[in-house]
């Protein structure tokens, strides 16, 4: 539920391209800037986010999240000039994804799986699309029958309500252990007192991931990937309307994306789980997501521009899975925040250029033609780069999350030191 208002919300945006360029005469470049603005301050964030959920639970850190982002779009029915829209989408609402995000859910999640890790990432990601089903159409809806300002007030209120309330009553602990319970995959008699205290003796540091090729794999193609991404939610919509596709329809598109993507994500999370190694599983999304593109550049009309979203929408849903199943089958699940906070920087930090990038090239030429071949070259490069990536002992992680159980029991319980 927290993935899909937050991802929701976030992926609405390309619904507000047009109004707002109509309404104040800001270019496309102009508009652009405050979902990079969006993603830069959301991928900073992460650093923090990343190391804290590893030591706390999540409750606090989604509602913060969920209060400061709530903020920022109820803020944005009152903006004037880009400076406001920056602060108010760029700043406030980055941070607050930034808490209610995947560094958090899914670094959560993960924790509690082993051997089904896949599908209890696949499923839980499955939260992004299906907000994107739900919340575009309807932003698309209220931007159509009343104004952009009543579309933002709407999705400020629903990431209060939603996720304040929510993560206070499911959120409460970090990990199974928490609870006097095993993860997935552990099958042990002496389970030990339930307790909240962190596995202070298992940390990384930034030097160790650094010096580690397959963080830098990790980070920097789906840096390529998300830049694709995120170019994709905030240009596709106004690409269809310069087509002559009305604006409900262009609108529904991302919503139709967002079905083929529910489904993709919990097809490619439940590959993951049949692969040694889940880069496999990376590889066929990828795959598709350039055969999406290809269509994308001869989208004329409704029916292709459905097309495209299925076809795209499908191998996008590889994307959120396998930005936490790769660094854990790396990392291992106990180090998890700190290493996935620390690629989702990097991720953000590349990423954040496809919007204004996208924006700058339509401003000079006239034409998104070039922005999607850009994007088809920077999938084709990350797909080499997670060719390359190394292969990891996935077994010895497996064994290592299960000692690392087991070791919390026997220092909790006492009987067995």
């Amino acid at each position: 539920m927290f993935l899909s208002i937050n991802y929701g919300a976030r992926y609405c945006f390309g619904i507000f391209v047009k109004p707002l360029s109509e309404e104040y005469g800001w270019s496309r470049s102009v508009i652009s800037l405050g979902a990079t603005l969006n993603m830069l301050s959301y991928s900073v964030c992460a650093i923090l986010i990343g190391r804290i959920i590893d030591r706390t639970a999540p409750r606090w850190i989604i509602t913060g999240g969920a209060l400061i982002a709530s903020s920022g779009f109820i803020l944005l029915n009152y903006v004037k000039t880009p400076l406001e829209f920056y602060v108010a989408y760029g700043l406030l609402v980055g941070m607050g994804s930034s808490g209610l995000g995947l560094v958090v859910t899914n670094a959560s999640a993960a924790k509690w799986f082993i051997s089904k890790r896949g599908v209890a990432i696949g499923i839980s990601t499955m939260g992004i699309s299906f907000g994107t089903i739900i919340l575009t159409p309807m932003a698309g809806y209220i931007v159509t029958a009343f104004t952009w300002r009543e579309g933002f007030l709407f999705l400020g209120m629903l990431i209060f309500v939603v996720g304040v309330v929510l993560s206070q009553i499911l959120m409460k602990k970090t990990r199974p252990e928490a609870y006097g319970l095993n993860p997935d995959g552990v099958v042990n008699e002496q389970i030990g007192e339930a307790s909240e205290e962190p596995l202070s003796q298992y940390k990384i540091s930034y030097f160790e991931m650094f010096l580690d090729f397959r963080f830098w794999n990790i980070a920097i193609a789906y840096g390529l990937i998300v830049l694709t991404m995120i170019t994709v939610f905030v240009h596709q919509v106004p690409y269809a309307q310069d087509n002559g596709i009305d604006k409900l329809a262009a609108a529904s598109s991302l919503g139709v994306l967002g079905i083929a993507g529910f489904l993709g994500q919990f097809f490619f999370g439940y590959l993951s789980d049949r692969f040694d190694d889940p880069k496999y599983s990376a590889i066929l999304g990828i795959v598709i997501m350039i055969a999406g593109m290809l269509i994308l550049l001869q989208v004329k009309s409704v029916p292709l521009l459905y097309t495209y979203t299925i076809v795209y929408g499908f191998g996008y849903g590889s994307i959120a899975p396998m930005m936490i199943l790769l660094p854990a089958d790396r990392f291992g699940r106990h180090v998890l925040g700190s290493v996935y906070g620390m690629i989702t920087f990097f991720i953000g930090l590349i990423g954040s250029t496809g919007p204004v990038l996208g924006g700058l090239l339509f401003d000079y030429f006239d034409s998104y033609q070039l922005v999607w071949q850009f994007n088809i070259a920077f999938l084709m490069t990350a797909l080499f780069i997670i060719l390359s990536l190394r292969p990891s002992n996935a077994a010895t992680h497996r064994k290592q999350d299960t000692l690392v159980t087991d070791k919390w029991q026997i220092d909790n319980n006492g009987a067995r030191t």
